[in-house]
Protein backbone atom coordinates (compact mmCIF):
# COMPACT_ATOMS: atom_id res chain seq x y z
CA UNK A 1 0.00 0.00 0.00
CA UNK A 2 3.16 2.12 1.14
CA UNK A 3 4.57 1.34 -2.62
CA UNK A 4 1.33 2.35 -4.10
CA UNK A 5 0.88 5.63 -2.88
CA UNK A 6 4.27 6.33 -3.30
CA UNK A 7 4.09 5.73 -6.86
CA UNK A 8 1.21 7.53 -7.77
CA UNK A 9 2.71 10.44 -5.44
CA UNK A 10 5.83 10.84 -7.71
CA UNK A 11 4.36 10.19 -10.72
CA UNK A 12 1.57 12.94 -10.38
CA UNK A 13 4.26 15.12 -9.25
CA UNK A 14 6.95 14.55 -12.11
CA UNK A 15 4.02 14.90 -14.98
CA UNK A 16 2.50 17.86 -13.14
CA UNK A 17 6.10 19.18 -12.92
CA UNK A 18 7.02 18.60 -16.35
CA UNK A 19 3.74 19.86 -17.48
CA UNK A 20 4.02 23.38 -15.64
CA UNK A 21 7.76 23.40 -16.74
CA UNK A 22 6.41 23.12 -20.61
CA UNK A 23 3.97 26.05 -19.82
CA UNK A 24 6.23 28.52 -17.87
CA UNK A 25 9.01 27.72 -20.02
CA UNK A 26 8.40 25.94 -23.30
CA UNK A 27 11.97 27.25 -24.90
CA UNK A 28 13.93 25.96 -22.15
CA UNK A 29 12.25 22.29 -21.86
CA UNK A 30 12.54 21.65 -25.37
CA UNK A 31 16.80 22.98 -25.66
CA UNK A 32 17.37 20.07 -22.89
CA UNK A 33 14.92 17.62 -24.64
CA UNK A 34 16.64 18.02 -27.79
CA UNK A 35 20.04 17.76 -26.34
CA UNK A 36 19.59 14.70 -24.02
CA UNK A 37 16.97 12.97 -27.20
CA UNK A 38 19.94 13.94 -29.86
CA UNK A 39 22.66 12.40 -27.56
CA UNK A 40 21.44 9.10 -26.88
CA UNK A 41 20.40 8.59 -30.62
CA UNK A 42 24.09 9.11 -31.42
CA UNK A 43 24.96 6.83 -29.02
CA UNK A 44 22.67 4.02 -29.00
CA UNK A 45 20.22 4.09 -32.14
CA UNK A 46 21.68 1.15 -32.79
CA UNK A 47 20.58 -0.74 -29.45
CA UNK A 48 16.90 0.78 -30.27
CA UNK A 49 16.85 -0.82 -33.92
CA UNK A 50 18.33 -4.38 -32.51
CA UNK A 51 15.92 -4.83 -29.89
CA UNK A 52 13.02 -4.01 -32.34
CA UNK A 53 14.29 -6.23 -34.69
CA UNK A 54 14.47 -8.75 -31.93
CA UNK A 55 10.92 -8.13 -30.60
CA UNK A 56 9.63 -8.56 -34.25
CA UNK A 57 11.80 -11.92 -34.84
CA UNK A 58 10.37 -13.15 -31.39
CA UNK A 59 6.92 -12.49 -32.17
CA UNK A 60 6.91 -13.74 -35.31
CA UNK A 61 8.73 -17.37 -34.08
CA UNK A 62 6.24 -17.82 -31.71
CA UNK A 63 3.36 -18.60 -34.47
CA UNK A 64 5.61 -21.17 -35.52
CA UNK A 65 6.00 -23.12 -32.24
CA UNK A 66 3.91 -24.64 -29.55
CA UNK A 67 3.86 -21.81 -27.22
CA UNK A 68 1.40 -20.22 -30.15
CA UNK A 69 -1.18 -22.54 -28.73
CA UNK A 70 -1.35 -21.51 -25.58
CA UNK A 71 -4.11 -19.69 -24.55
CA UNK A 72 -3.97 -15.79 -22.73
CA UNK A 73 -6.47 -17.15 -19.79
CA UNK A 74 -7.54 -20.51 -18.70
CA UNK A 75 -7.88 -22.95 -21.84
CA UNK A 76 -11.49 -22.70 -21.34
CA UNK A 77 -11.39 -19.21 -22.20
CA UNK A 78 -12.83 -17.52 -25.51
CA UNK A 79 -12.55 -13.83 -26.52
CA UNK A 80 -14.98 -11.17 -25.35
CA UNK A 81 -14.72 -9.33 -28.33
CA UNK A 82 -14.89 -10.25 -32.47
CA UNK A 83 -11.80 -10.05 -34.35
CA UNK A 84 -12.90 -7.03 -36.50
CA UNK A 85 -14.03 -5.25 -33.54
CA UNK A 86 -10.87 -6.40 -31.21
CA UNK A 87 -8.86 -5.15 -34.00
CA UNK A 88 -10.17 -1.67 -34.23
CA UNK A 89 -10.11 -1.24 -30.63
CA UNK A 90 -6.22 -1.91 -30.53
CA UNK A 91 -5.50 -0.04 -33.81
CA UNK A 92 -7.53 3.27 -32.31
CA UNK A 93 -5.41 3.18 -29.34
CA UNK A 94 -2.13 2.33 -30.89
CA UNK A 95 -2.37 4.57 -34.33
CA UNK A 96 -5.39 6.63 -34.18
CA UNK A 97 -4.84 10.16 -34.96
CA UNK A 98 -1.22 10.10 -36.03
CA UNK A 99 -2.09 8.35 -39.89
CA UNK A 100 -4.85 10.91 -40.17
CA UNK A 101 -2.16 13.54 -39.33
CA UNK A 102 0.71 12.46 -41.49
CA UNK A 103 -1.12 10.10 -44.35
CA UNK A 104 -0.09 12.86 -46.83
CA UNK A 105 3.04 14.72 -45.24
CA UNK A 106 5.31 11.92 -44.24
CA UNK A 107 5.42 10.42 -47.65
CA UNK A 108 6.18 13.61 -48.99
CA UNK A 109 8.45 15.07 -46.76
CA UNK A 110 10.48 11.42 -47.11
CA UNK A 111 10.31 12.08 -51.02
CA UNK A 112 11.41 15.75 -50.67
CA UNK A 113 14.69 14.51 -48.80
CA UNK A 114 15.25 11.74 -50.93
CA UNK A 115 14.76 13.41 -54.27
CA UNK A 116 18.15 15.38 -53.26
CA UNK A 117 20.06 12.26 -53.74
CA UNK A 118 17.83 9.85 -55.95
CA UNK A 119 16.19 9.92 -59.71
CA UNK A 120 12.65 10.93 -58.66
CA UNK A 121 10.62 7.57 -59.24
CA UNK A 122 13.37 5.70 -57.14
CA UNK A 123 12.64 8.24 -54.54
CA UNK A 124 9.14 8.18 -54.56
CA UNK A 125 9.33 4.23 -53.92
CA UNK A 126 11.58 5.00 -51.08
CA UNK A 127 9.40 7.74 -49.13
CA UNK A 128 6.75 5.27 -49.15
CA UNK A 129 8.71 2.62 -48.19
CA UNK A 130 10.14 4.69 -44.98
CA UNK A 131 7.00 5.61 -44.29
CA UNK A 132 5.63 2.30 -44.65
CA UNK A 133 7.95 1.23 -42.04
CA UNK A 134 7.59 3.67 -39.31
CA UNK A 135 4.05 2.93 -39.17
CA UNK A 136 4.39 -0.86 -39.79
CA UNK A 137 5.08 -4.18 -38.23
CA UNK A 138 8.23 -3.28 -35.91
CA UNK A 139 6.20 -1.08 -34.12
CA UNK A 140 3.06 -3.67 -33.86
CA UNK A 141 5.97 -5.81 -32.53
CA UNK A 142 7.01 -3.28 -29.92
CA UNK A 143 3.02 -3.03 -28.98
CA UNK A 144 2.67 -6.41 -29.01
CA UNK A 145 6.00 -7.84 -26.91
CA UNK A 146 4.66 -5.86 -24.30
CA UNK A 147 1.07 -6.52 -24.31
CA UNK A 148 1.69 -10.32 -24.43
CA UNK A 149 4.08 -9.98 -21.68
CA UNK A 150 1.22 -8.16 -19.45
CA UNK A 151 -1.22 -10.56 -20.40
CA UNK A 152 0.56 -13.35 -19.97
CA UNK A 153 1.64 -12.65 -16.68
CA UNK A 154 -2.03 -11.69 -15.88
CA UNK A 155 -3.93 -14.34 -17.13
CA UNK A 156 -1.83 -17.53 -16.96
CA UNK A 157 -0.07 -16.11 -13.41
CA UNK A 158 -2.78 -14.13 -12.25
CA UNK A 159 -0.48 -10.81 -11.92
CA UNK A 160 -1.89 -7.40 -11.63
CA UNK A 161 -1.64 -5.47 -14.86
CA UNK A 162 1.47 -3.96 -14.53
CA UNK A 163 4.48 -3.15 -15.86
CA UNK A 164 6.93 -4.27 -12.61
CA UNK A 165 4.53 -7.45 -12.43
CA UNK A 166 6.65 -9.94 -14.70
CA UNK A 167 9.99 -8.86 -12.47
CA UNK A 168 8.11 -9.39 -9.42
CA UNK A 169 6.73 -12.82 -10.40
CA UNK A 170 9.74 -14.31 -11.57
CA UNK A 171 11.40 -12.86 -8.45
CA UNK A 172 9.26 -12.96 -5.25
CA UNK A 173 11.02 -11.15 -2.14
CA UNK A 174 14.46 -10.15 -3.83
CA UNK A 175 14.59 -6.28 -2.63
CA UNK A 176 15.97 -5.54 -6.26
CA UNK A 177 13.14 -6.78 -8.29
CA UNK A 178 10.94 -4.56 -5.95
CA UNK A 179 12.95 -1.40 -6.68
CA UNK A 180 12.94 -2.19 -10.34
CA UNK A 181 9.20 -3.14 -10.52
CA UNK A 182 8.72 0.17 -8.95
CA UNK A 183 10.90 2.30 -11.01
CA UNK A 184 9.43 0.30 -14.01
CA UNK A 185 6.06 1.45 -13.21
CA UNK A 186 7.40 5.08 -12.78
CA UNK A 187 8.72 5.67 -16.13
CA UNK A 188 5.98 3.85 -17.76
CA UNK A 189 3.83 6.34 -16.50
CA UNK A 190 5.44 9.20 -17.57
CA UNK A 191 6.10 7.62 -20.67
CA UNK A 192 2.39 6.94 -21.24
CA UNK A 193 1.32 10.70 -20.45
CA UNK A 194 3.85 12.34 -22.40
CA UNK A 195 3.45 10.24 -25.78
CA UNK A 196 -0.61 10.80 -24.97
CA UNK A 197 -0.15 14.04 -24.27
CA UNK A 198 1.70 14.79 -27.65
CA UNK A 199 -1.15 12.87 -29.90
CA UNK A 200 -3.21 15.07 -27.77
CA UNK A 201 -1.33 18.50 -29.61
CA UNK A 202 -0.97 16.81 -32.40
CA UNK A 203 -4.79 15.86 -32.68
CA UNK A 204 -5.44 19.66 -31.57
CA UNK A 205 -2.96 20.91 -34.42
CA UNK A 206 -5.19 19.20 -36.58
CA UNK A 207 -8.59 19.81 -35.70
CA UNK A 208 -8.28 23.05 -35.45
CA UNK A 209 -6.62 23.63 -39.03
CA UNK A 210 -9.63 21.66 -40.20
CA UNK A 211 -12.06 23.67 -38.74
CA UNK A 212 -10.09 27.29 -40.32
CA UNK A 213 -9.92 25.03 -43.94
CA UNK A 214 -14.06 24.98 -43.11
CA UNK A 215 -14.22 28.78 -42.49
CA UNK A 216 -11.95 29.43 -45.66
CA UNK A 217 -8.99 31.05 -43.09
CA UNK A 218 -5.30 30.48 -43.63
CA UNK A 219 -4.26 29.24 -40.75
CA UNK A 220 -5.43 27.81 -37.65
CA UNK A 221 -4.41 30.82 -34.71
CA UNK A 222 -3.92 30.64 -31.06
CA UNK A 223 -7.33 31.41 -30.37
CA UNK A 224 -8.77 28.50 -32.33
CA UNK A 225 -6.29 26.11 -31.20
CA UNK A 226 -7.11 26.73 -27.65
CA UNK A 227 -10.82 26.46 -28.11
CA UNK A 228 -10.38 22.85 -29.42
CA UNK A 229 -8.08 22.44 -27.01
CA UNK A 230 -10.71 23.07 -24.03
CA UNK A 231 -14.00 21.92 -25.93
CA UNK A 232 -11.33 18.37 -26.73
CA UNK A 233 -10.96 18.55 -22.21
CA UNK A 234 -14.53 19.34 -21.96
CA UNK A 235 -15.55 16.03 -24.66
CA UNK A 236 -12.98 13.50 -22.47
CA UNK A 237 -13.39 14.19 -18.17
CA UNK A 238 -17.44 12.97 -18.83
CA UNK A 239 -16.41 9.20 -20.27
CA UNK A 240 -13.94 9.26 -16.94
CA UNK A 241 -16.70 9.87 -14.81
CA UNK A 242 -18.05 6.10 -15.80
CA UNK A 243 -16.24 2.87 -16.16
CA UNK A 244 -14.65 1.84 -18.88
CA UNK A 245 -16.90 -0.49 -20.76
CA UNK A 246 -18.87 -1.18 -24.39
CA UNK A 247 -18.82 2.80 -25.20
CA UNK A 248 -14.81 2.79 -25.80
CA UNK A 249 -15.38 -0.09 -28.37
CA UNK A 250 -18.47 1.79 -30.06
CA UNK A 251 -16.39 4.99 -30.67
CA UNK A 252 -13.22 2.59 -31.97
CA UNK A 253 -15.50 1.29 -34.18
CA UNK A 254 -17.09 4.65 -35.34
CA UNK A 255 -13.48 5.95 -35.94
CA UNK A 256 -12.00 2.83 -37.36
CA UNK A 257 -15.13 2.97 -40.28
CA UNK A 258 -14.40 6.90 -40.85
CA UNK A 259 -10.73 6.43 -41.52
CA UNK A 260 -11.93 3.21 -43.81
CA UNK A 261 -14.39 5.18 -45.69
CA UNK A 262 -12.03 7.85 -46.11
CA UNK A 263 -9.15 5.89 -47.55
CA UNK A 264 -11.78 4.08 -49.67
CA UNK A 265 -13.20 7.46 -50.98
CA UNK A 266 -9.56 8.65 -52.07
CA UNK A 267 -9.01 5.18 -54.12
CA UNK A 268 -12.22 5.42 -55.74
CA UNK A 269 -12.30 9.00 -56.73
CA UNK A 270 -8.44 9.61 -57.14
CA UNK A 271 -6.32 8.30 -59.85
CA UNK A 272 -7.85 4.72 -58.60
CA UNK A 273 -5.37 2.56 -60.93
CA UNK A 274 -2.31 4.82 -59.91
CA UNK A 275 -3.43 4.43 -55.95
CA UNK A 276 -3.92 0.37 -56.56
CA UNK A 277 -0.25 0.14 -58.09
CA UNK A 278 1.25 2.47 -55.18
CA UNK A 279 -0.55 0.21 -52.81
CA UNK A 280 0.28 -2.56 -53.98
CA UNK A 281 4.11 -2.11 -55.26
CA UNK A 282 4.54 -0.57 -51.49
CA UNK A 283 3.37 -4.11 -50.02
CA UNK A 284 5.66 -5.37 -52.05
CA UNK A 285 8.44 -3.31 -51.49
CA UNK A 286 8.07 -3.26 -47.86
CA UNK A 287 8.16 -7.26 -47.64
CA UNK A 288 10.87 -7.47 -49.52
CA UNK A 289 13.21 -5.77 -47.17
CA UNK A 290 11.42 -5.67 -44.26
CA UNK A 291 13.61 -7.69 -41.84
CA UNK A 292 17.01 -6.12 -43.38
CA UNK A 293 15.42 -2.46 -42.70
CA UNK A 294 15.24 -3.47 -39.03
CA UNK A 295 18.89 -3.32 -38.96
CA UNK A 296 20.28 -0.26 -40.92
CA UNK A 297 21.36 2.43 -38.97
CA UNK A 298 22.98 4.72 -42.06
CA UNK A 299 25.78 4.55 -40.72
CA UNK A 300 28.30 5.45 -43.89
CA UNK A 301 25.66 8.00 -45.66
CA UNK A 302 27.19 11.40 -43.83
CA UNK A 303 25.20 13.78 -41.49
CA UNK A 304 21.80 14.62 -43.20
CA UNK A 305 21.09 10.74 -43.63
CA UNK A 306 22.05 10.35 -40.27
CA UNK A 307 19.69 13.18 -39.06
CA UNK A 308 16.90 12.18 -40.98
CA UNK A 309 17.64 8.67 -39.78
CA UNK A 310 17.28 10.20 -36.07
CA UNK A 311 14.33 12.70 -36.91
CA UNK A 312 12.03 9.81 -38.20
CA UNK A 313 12.67 6.14 -37.78
CA UNK A 314 14.42 6.19 -34.52
CA UNK A 315 12.07 8.78 -33.34
CA UNK A 316 9.02 6.77 -34.25
CA UNK A 317 10.43 3.19 -32.66
CA UNK A 318 11.25 5.27 -29.77
CA UNK A 319 7.74 6.73 -29.85
CA UNK A 320 6.12 3.19 -30.22
CA UNK A 321 8.13 2.97 -27.05
CA UNK A 322 6.38 5.12 -25.21
CA UNK A 323 3.42 4.11 -26.27
CA UNK A 324 4.16 0.58 -25.41
CA UNK A 325 3.01 0.24 -21.73
CA UNK A 326 -0.02 2.30 -22.47
CA UNK A 327 -1.10 0.40 -25.74
CA UNK A 328 -0.18 -2.95 -24.23
CA UNK A 329 -2.16 -2.87 -21.40
CA UNK A 330 -5.31 -1.97 -23.22
CA UNK A 331 -4.70 -4.84 -25.59
CA UNK A 332 -4.03 -7.02 -22.98
CA UNK A 333 -7.53 -6.40 -21.40
CA UNK A 334 -9.36 -6.73 -24.73
CA UNK A 335 -7.08 -10.14 -25.60
CA UNK A 336 -7.85 -12.46 -22.83
CA UNK A 337 -9.57 -16.04 -24.43
CA UNK A 338 -7.19 -15.91 -27.70
CA UNK A 339 -4.56 -17.63 -27.99
CA UNK A 340 -0.36 -16.31 -28.42
CA UNK A 341 -1.06 -17.18 -32.62
CA UNK A 342 -4.21 -15.51 -32.88
CA UNK A 343 -2.83 -12.97 -30.77
CA UNK A 344 0.74 -12.24 -32.74
CA UNK A 345 -0.97 -12.32 -35.89
CA UNK A 346 -3.75 -10.35 -35.59
CA UNK A 347 -1.75 -7.37 -33.51
CA UNK A 348 1.04 -7.58 -36.32
CA UNK A 349 -0.71 -8.56 -39.57
CA UNK A 350 -3.91 -6.70 -39.31
CA UNK A 351 -2.58 -3.12 -38.23
CA UNK A 352 0.27 -3.22 -40.39
CA UNK A 353 -1.94 -4.04 -43.51
CA UNK A 354 -4.10 -1.18 -43.00
CA UNK A 355 -1.02 1.24 -42.49
CA UNK A 356 0.26 0.44 -45.65
CA UNK A 357 -2.96 0.30 -47.62
CA UNK A 358 -3.51 4.02 -45.92
CA UNK A 359 -0.04 5.52 -46.87
CA UNK A 360 -0.56 4.16 -50.65
CA UNK A 361 -3.65 5.56 -51.50
CA UNK A 362 -2.88 8.99 -49.23
CA UNK A 363 0.85 8.95 -49.75
CA UNK A 364 0.09 7.70 -53.29
CA UNK A 365 -2.15 10.66 -54.00
CA UNK A 366 0.44 13.66 -52.84
CA UNK A 367 3.08 11.41 -55.26
CA UNK A 368 1.14 11.31 -58.21
CA UNK A 369 0.56 15.10 -57.58
CA UNK A 370 4.06 15.93 -57.22
CA UNK A 371 5.42 13.67 -60.08
CA UNK A 372 2.71 14.47 -62.76
CA UNK A 373 1.27 17.79 -61.20
CA UNK A 374 2.17 21.03 -59.85
CA UNK A 375 3.90 20.13 -56.85
CA UNK A 376 2.17 22.44 -54.48
CA UNK A 377 1.66 19.49 -52.06
CA UNK A 378 4.88 18.90 -51.96
CA UNK A 379 5.86 22.36 -50.95
CA UNK A 380 3.28 22.43 -48.57
CA UNK A 381 5.71 20.07 -46.65
CA UNK A 382 8.10 23.01 -45.98
CA UNK A 383 5.22 25.36 -44.61
CA UNK A 384 1.89 24.00 -43.12
CA UNK A 385 2.46 20.21 -42.47
CA UNK A 386 -0.79 20.28 -40.02
CA UNK A 387 -3.02 21.47 -43.50
CA UNK A 388 -1.67 18.59 -45.95
CA UNK A 389 -4.47 15.85 -45.18
CA UNK A 390 -7.28 19.10 -45.94
CA UNK A 391 -5.17 20.08 -48.66
CA UNK A 392 -5.41 16.28 -50.31
CA UNK A 393 -8.89 16.19 -49.63
CA UNK A 394 -9.38 19.69 -51.63
CA UNK A 395 -8.10 18.10 -55.00
CA UNK A 396 -11.11 15.33 -54.90
CA UNK A 397 -14.90 15.98 -55.18
CA UNK A 398 -17.01 17.03 -51.58
CA UNK A 399 -13.74 18.21 -49.74
CA UNK A 400 -16.30 20.04 -47.56
CA UNK A 401 -17.76 16.79 -46.14
CA UNK A 402 -14.48 14.70 -46.52
CA UNK A 403 -12.80 17.92 -44.05
CA UNK A 404 -15.44 17.03 -41.48
CA UNK A 405 -15.07 13.74 -41.43
CA UNK A 406 -11.35 13.51 -40.95
CA UNK A 407 -11.95 16.27 -37.66
CA UNK A 408 -14.48 14.01 -36.85
CA UNK A 409 -12.22 10.93 -37.06
CA UNK A 410 -9.50 13.14 -35.40
CA UNK A 411 -11.66 14.21 -32.33
CA UNK A 412 -12.92 10.54 -31.73
CA UNK A 413 -8.98 9.16 -32.08
CA UNK A 414 -7.58 11.46 -29.19
CA UNK A 415 -10.95 11.30 -26.95
CA UNK A 416 -10.36 7.35 -27.07
CA UNK A 417 -6.68 7.68 -26.64
CA UNK A 418 -7.22 9.71 -23.56
CA UNK A 419 -9.90 8.32 -21.84
CA UNK A 420 -7.95 5.18 -22.35
CA UNK A 421 -4.96 6.50 -21.14
CA UNK A 422 -6.76 7.54 -18.05
CA UNK A 423 -7.73 4.43 -16.93
CA UNK A 424 -4.50 2.57 -17.64
CA UNK A 425 -2.23 5.61 -15.77
CA UNK A 426 -4.69 5.48 -12.91
CA UNK A 427 -4.34 1.16 -12.85
CA UNK A 428 -0.58 1.96 -13.25
CA UNK A 429 -0.37 4.54 -10.05
CA UNK A 430 -2.34 2.58 -7.68
CA UNK A 431 -0.84 -0.70 -7.66
CA UNK A 432 -2.55 -1.93 -10.38
CA UNK A 433 -6.48 -1.54 -9.17
CA UNK A 434 -8.45 -2.45 -12.70
CA UNK A 435 -10.83 -0.05 -11.94
CA UNK A 436 -9.57 3.38 -10.66
CA UNK A 437 -11.32 5.58 -8.37
CA UNK A 438 -13.18 8.65 -10.30
CA UNK A 439 -10.97 11.29 -8.30
CA UNK A 440 -7.52 9.65 -9.98
CA UNK A 441 -8.57 9.13 -13.10
CA UNK A 442 -9.83 12.47 -13.64
CA UNK A 443 -6.65 13.81 -12.34
CA UNK A 444 -4.61 11.95 -15.06
CA UNK A 445 -6.99 13.78 -17.33
CA UNK A 446 -6.57 16.84 -15.75
CA UNK A 447 -2.50 16.49 -16.18
CA UNK A 448 -2.91 14.73 -19.63
CA UNK A 449 -4.52 18.22 -20.34
CA UNK A 450 -1.24 20.36 -18.74
CA UNK A 451 1.13 18.12 -20.35
CA UNK A 452 -0.76 18.37 -24.11
CA UNK A 453 -1.16 22.06 -23.50
CA UNK A 454 2.69 22.29 -22.67
CA UNK A 455 3.48 20.48 -26.10
CA UNK A 456 1.26 22.97 -27.98
CA UNK A 457 2.95 25.95 -26.27
CA UNK A 458 6.50 23.95 -27.49
CA UNK A 459 5.45 25.90 -31.07
CA UNK A 460 6.29 22.88 -33.46
CA UNK A 461 5.92 19.42 -34.45
CA UNK A 462 9.51 18.53 -33.99
CA UNK A 463 9.73 20.08 -30.87
CA UNK A 464 6.39 17.35 -30.00
CA UNK A 465 8.49 14.74 -31.17
CA UNK A 466 11.61 15.42 -28.93
CA UNK A 467 9.56 15.70 -26.06
CA UNK A 468 7.73 12.13 -26.14
CA UNK A 469 11.30 10.95 -27.46
CA UNK A 470 12.34 12.15 -24.05
CA UNK A 471 9.42 10.83 -22.21
CA UNK A 472 9.99 6.83 -23.34
CA UNK A 473 14.30 6.84 -23.65
CA UNK A 474 14.13 5.01 -20.13
CA UNK A 475 11.49 2.58 -21.39
CA UNK A 476 13.59 1.28 -23.62
CA UNK A 477 15.35 -0.64 -21.97
CA UNK A 478 12.48 -1.86 -19.57
CA UNK A 479 10.90 -2.86 -22.75
CA UNK A 480 13.98 -5.30 -23.05
CA UNK A 481 13.24 -6.40 -19.82
CA UNK A 482 9.91 -7.53 -20.15
CA UNK A 483 10.89 -9.25 -23.50
CA UNK A 484 13.59 -11.38 -21.27
CA UNK A 485 10.76 -11.93 -19.06
CA UNK A 486 8.35 -13.48 -21.05
CA UNK A 487 10.85 -15.73 -22.86
CA UNK A 488 11.86 -16.90 -19.51
CA UNK A 489 8.32 -17.48 -17.98
CA UNK A 490 7.17 -19.62 -21.39
CA UNK A 491 10.26 -21.70 -20.55
CA UNK A 492 9.47 -22.26 -17.14
CA UNK A 493 5.96 -23.13 -17.69
CA UNK A 494 6.87 -25.39 -20.77
CA UNK A 495 8.97 -27.36 -18.44
CA UNK A 496 6.33 -28.23 -15.99
CA UNK A 497 3.24 -28.93 -18.32
CA UNK A 498 2.36 -29.04 -22.48
CA UNK A 499 1.22 -26.04 -23.73
CA UNK A 500 -1.72 -26.07 -25.42
CA UNK A 501 -5.17 -24.63 -25.83
CA UNK A 502 -8.40 -26.63 -25.50
CA UNK A 503 -10.25 -26.22 -28.81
Amino acid sequence: MQASRSLLTASISLCALIGLWGVIDPAGLLTIASTIVDQYFVSRGWFVMLSVTLMLLFCLGLTLTKFGDIRLGADTDRPEYSTPTWIAMLFAAGMGVGLLFWAVAEPLTHYHFAREMLPAPIAAEQALLAANFNWGIHAWAIYGTTALAIAYFSYRRGTPMLVSAPVRNLFPGERWADIVGWFSDFMAIAAIAIGVAGSVAMGVFQVADGISVLFGSEAAGPVLIGVVFFVMIAAYIPPLLVDLGSGMARLSNIAMMLAIALVGYTIVLGPSEYLMNSIIGGIGTYISVVIPRGLQTFTFYGTEANTWFHDWTLTYMVWWIAWGPFVGVFVARISKGRTIREFVLGVLIGPTLFSTIWFGAFGGVGLYETLNGTGELLAMTQTNVERMTFALFDRLPFATLTTLVTVLAAFLFIVTSVVSAAFVLGTFSTGGDPNPSVRVRVIWGGLLGVLGAAMILSGSLQAVKKLIALGALPFVFITVLLFACLIRALLQDANRKPAHADR
